[in-house]
């Protein structure tokens, strides 16, 4: 029986076709444009976070209930739920829950609303203006790894222990990483739009809002999101200062008696306030860069 020779075409053709065979379930199998290969689709991970809820809620729940932990340091789900009910009806540290949050909301937002109109602003100016950076860098670079604890005594000092102390402490920690996102945005833009910009016959004004700030959302959307992150972990070191209401000075005002179902319901009032805001955040950067992620 003859077998064909190692340099026929039959043989040759063999591992090509192999090859062929490769490629073309690779390109069947590679990701769509827009699309993280080997990402589960939105529903899906939606689903998965969900039942990941659901199984720590479950954990949660019967940990607690078989008495495998003391309630001093972990209540049951129905004792922190009763907490709230109590905090939303009749009031703990001398004020409703409402009272609290609407306080809260208040100084985080306002914090927020400021840092937005001055830290985007420097940010850009960063960006685009080398005097700018060289101004506004070393002292931005110097207090962002500083915890807010470090300049709360600076706060009080200054400013007293009034409500401009507590919006200033939760402002200075929200606007380094908005200015920081803003300025990484703008360098990030390339030179050739610009310069296509320039030979158009665009202005320097015309440049930075039609070329480099829309080029620079992205960035800028994920430095608030970033930023009010901190603002609300800025929150219970800013109501540490002579606060007599707020979610923070809740929180705080449990835990000196040991109340550990308020201290957990003040933790899950916060973070689901924190969480809504992120996903509004998610939803405006859908809206204003739908590009995102897709090219």
């Amino acid at each position: 029986m003859s077998s064909a020779a190692p340099d026929s075409p039959r043989s040759a053709a063999a591992p090509s076709s192999a090859a062929g065979g490769r490629r073309r379930w690779f390109a069947s199998r590679a990701a769509a444009p827009g699309q993280v290969y080997g990402a589960p689709g939105q529903g899906k991970s939606t689903a998965i976070s969900v039942v990941t809820t659901i199984v720590l809620f479950a954990l949660w729940f019967l940990i607690t209930n078989m008495g495998w932990i003391k309630p001093l340091f972990l209540p049951t789900p129905q004792a922190v739920w009763d907490k709230f009910i109590l905090a939303a009806t009749e009031g703990v540290a001398n004020s409703t829950l409402l009272e609290h949050t609407t306080t809260s909301l208040m100084r985080v937002f306002g914090a927020f609303l400021l840092s937005c109109v001055t830290a985007i602003p420097i940010g850009i100016l960063m960006g685009t203006n080398r005097v700018m950076r060289g101004v506004f860098d070393p002292p931005i670079e110097f207090y962002r790894p500083l915890p807010p604890l470090a300049y709360l005594p600076l706060m009080i000092i200054w400013f007293g222990i009034g409500e401009l102390s507590k919006i200033l402490l939760i402002f200075l920690a929200v606007f380094a990483p908005m200015a920081i996102s803003a300025r990484a945005g703008v360098r990030s833009v390339g030179i050739e739009q610009i310069h296509a910009a320039y030979t158009m016959g665009a202005s320097k004004f015309q440049i930075i809002s039609r070329v480099i700030l829309p080029a620079a959302t992205p960035e800028i959307l994920t430095g608030m999101r970033i930023g009010i992150g901190f603002g609300w972990t800025t929150l219970v070191a800013a109501e540490m200062i002579a606060a007599n209401r707020g979610l923070g000075f809740m929180v705080l005002n449990a835990a000196q008696y040991l109340q550990s179902d308020t201290v957990i319901m003040g933790i899950v009032v916060i973070g689901l306030f924190a969480f809504g805001f992120d996903l509004l955040m998610r939803r405006v950067e859908r809206v204003l860069v739908p590009w995102k992620g897709k090219v």
